[in-house]
């Protein structure tokens, strides 16, 4: 189960997150109490281990400008979290090593995503950023063309396990659920978000792992032979 921790303002909350298994920590760069700038991301950003993938959250930004902060800020990926058309999203695209477009259940550009050009699809609600929840349900067969699914909205270590079950995303994606206050986080829902995110991701790979043996039926032909029995 691939987790971001996103709205990271200092390095200690980045270090932390690392440290209790975070795959990915999100920086962002639109209008927000925990908006940051790109000279601090980038020094965050040195100080973290290459195989943590760094995210830039952009709402409604010029694409020049976010090539231009993901390039200044040495970040592998840009999430664009706003009403941007199919074609900035693609030309961000072919520019960024990741891209992450989000988009709200339900709505029309998940129809079309070959036109965005993104590796990754999240889905959070209506009003990102706002920590509430939406009905999960409202995933089930969204057209994602086989690309991986975020999920995000409202996310903490109390829901997250149940959001797992029922969605079955690739990753999630956490803000204000594991903070003492805006763009603080807190040690203790961090460590308990993670712990849940990542037994649930497990239990949910072995369940989808049994269904998938149960649909291929029983091994035919002759057993691997057992040198053990030499």
């Amino acid at each position: 189960m691939f987790v971001k921790i996103c709205g990271i303002t200092n390095e200690d909350d980045a270090l932390l997150a690392v440290a209790l298994g975070a795959d990915a920590v999100g920086f962002v760069f639109a209008p927000s109490p925990r908006q940051m700038h790109p000279e601090r991301a980038r020094e965050i950003v040195n100080r973290l281990p290459a195989d943590v993938l760094s995210v830039g959250v952009f709402r409604n930004e010029m694409p020049q400008r976010v090539v231009e902060i993901i390039s200044k800020s040495r970040l592998g990926a840009a999430q664009l979290h706003g009403h941007e058309k199919p074609e900035d999203t693609a030309w961000v695209a072919a520019r960024v090593p990741v891209t992450i477009k989000a988009f709200p259940p339900g709505h029309d550009g998940l129809e079309r995503l070959s036109d965005y050009g993104a590796d990754i699809v999240l889905l959070d609600s209506e009003q990102p950023g706002s920590g509430k929840v939406f009905d999960w349900s409202l995933t089930e067969g969204a057209p994602l063309g086989g690309r991986r699914l975020l999920l995000a909205g409202g996310l903490s270590a109390e829901n997250v396990a149940a959001a797992v079950r029922k969605v079955r995303p690739w990753g999630v994606d956490v803000s204000s659920g594991v903070e003492h206050s805006p763009g603080r986080k807190d040690p203790t829902l961090l460590r308990a978000f993670l712990e849940a995110a990542k037994s649930a991701g497990k239990i949910t790979a072995l369940e989808q792992e049994q269904e998938a043996e149960a649909v291929r039926g029983p091994r035919s032909g002759p057993e691997p032979y057992d040198w053990s029995l030499e």
